[in-house]
């Protein structure tokens, strides 16, 4: 496979001023992340700061319903309540072992921007955040967390105002800052190397399941199940699956946001809906006009607020190997509102896309068999969301 591709997915379509810290990540990459010191230390962070191993938790209400065994990977568990830690911890210890005296990223729900923050603190780092001025006012709670932290917070105002904007936003920053500074990249996304790092680091979720079912159940999980963005958890939970020979069995579904789901309403669905084209740096599929415009995209979760999707994603859909299907607004509201009341559980409306479709279908499991579904984050963050769409608050 041609190196920063996947298939014919990938690249790295960036402005001439952003090759050099390009090439210094992917020498760091290559150079510092094999060895030793770094990976004990990595492997240190994530256990003692982070929390790692998450576990699996059974949903036995839901089971008895379902006629199958539903499982969560509690990455809500993880600190600051999301899988966005496992990445930036890796990131940021790069960026120290690289040099940098700061970090900057971008972020869409603001988990991702938590994470970074809390990370670049316990790291010793500057931080400087990018964020849709639209999230900025409907994720507030995370807002208020990353300045506590002790990052600066930029409002982005031009687009949309929202994650794609904020990418944008971001990419520019680094041009001018990349002698003291990396750029954390959120999902499995952007210019390469930014797809395979991130994927590589959020791998870390897929392995653990394989190795808690194992140790529980003696199997491998008949399918594994994710909400899709840009793509990060996703990809971190189905690539330890789809790149061993002995995994083939295991279904793996990914689940893109479908908006409200009306007629002619924008939708981030990107993968189901979109066509091959260049965004952030990468071919990937989008969704455009026929003009190659990027076309506004809608989710009631903002961290699927976003009209493109990773590269490795864009490939596995193209080859078959993951299905990738589609869960709207209502259905996961309606999913939300169901873990909580039966399971005990507040799940982020991003991961809440994921519940919904095994749900919404659950004629598409077997009976009798173990279904994961990889609970990407807590939804704490979400209470103004639901509290205007539901009437349980």
């Amino acid at each position: 496979m041609k190196k920063g591709y996947f298939g014919e997915f990938g690249g790295q379509f960036v402005p001439e001023l952003l090759i050099p810290p390009l090439r210094e990540l992917e020498k760091a990459c290559e150079e510092i992340i094999p060895t030793k010191e770094y990976q004990e230390e990595l492997d240190d962070l994530l256990r003692t700061f982070a929390g790692r191993p998450t576990p699996l938790t059974r949903c036995d209400a839901l089971s008895k319903k379902l006629g199958f065994t539903l499982w969560l990977k509690r990455e809500d568990l993880l600190h600051t309540g999301a899988h966005k830690m496992n990445n930036t911890l890796g990131q940021c210890l790069l960026a120290k072992y690289m040099g940098k005296t700061a970090v900057l990223a971008e972020t869409g729900a603001g988990q991702h921007g938590v994470a970074t923050c809390a990370a670049a603190a316990k790291l010793g780092l500057g931080c400087t955040i990018y964020m849709g001025a639209t999230d900025v006012e409907r994720q507030a709670p995370n807002v208020s967390r990353m300045k506590l932290l002790g990052a600066t917070v930029f409002p982005v105002s031009s687009g949309t105002s929202t994650l794609k904007d904020a990418i944008n936003e971001a990419l520019r920053a680094w041009i001018v800052n990349q002698d003291t500074t990396l750029y954390c990249f959120g999902t499995a996304a952007g210019p390469h190397p930014y797809p395979t790092l991130v994927r590589n680091l959020q791998s870390v979720i897929g392995e653990e399941i394989k190795a808690e079912m194992l140790k529980r159940m003696g199997k491998l999980p008949d399918a594994v199940v994710a909400c899709v963005g840009g793509g990060s958890n996703a990809i971190g939970a189905f690539y330890p699956f789809a790149s061993d020979e002995k995994s083939a069995s295991v279904r793996l579904i990914g689940v893109e946001a479908g908006g409200t789901g009306e007629p002619g309403c924008y939708n981030s669905a990107p993968i189901n809906l979109g066509s091959p084209g260049v965004l952030h740096g990468e071919l990937v599929m989008l969704l455009q006009n026929r003009d190659g415009q990027i076309e506004p995209s809608h989710s009631v979760s903002a961290g699927l607020d976003y009209p493109g999707v990773g590269p490795e994603h864009c490939y596995y859909a193209k080859i078959g190997r993951v299905d990738y299907g589609v869960a709207v607004d209502r259905e996961a509201l309606n999913a939300f509102r169901t873990l909580c009341l039966e399971e005990g559980i507040i799940p982020a409306l991003e991961s809440s896309h994921a519940l919904a479709y095994v749900l919404e279908h659950p004629d598409r499991f077997a009976k009798g068999s173990d279904v994961v579904v990889n609970l990407s984050g807590r939804g704490d963050k979400d209470m103004d969301i639901i509290r205007e769409h539901l009437d349980i608050l």
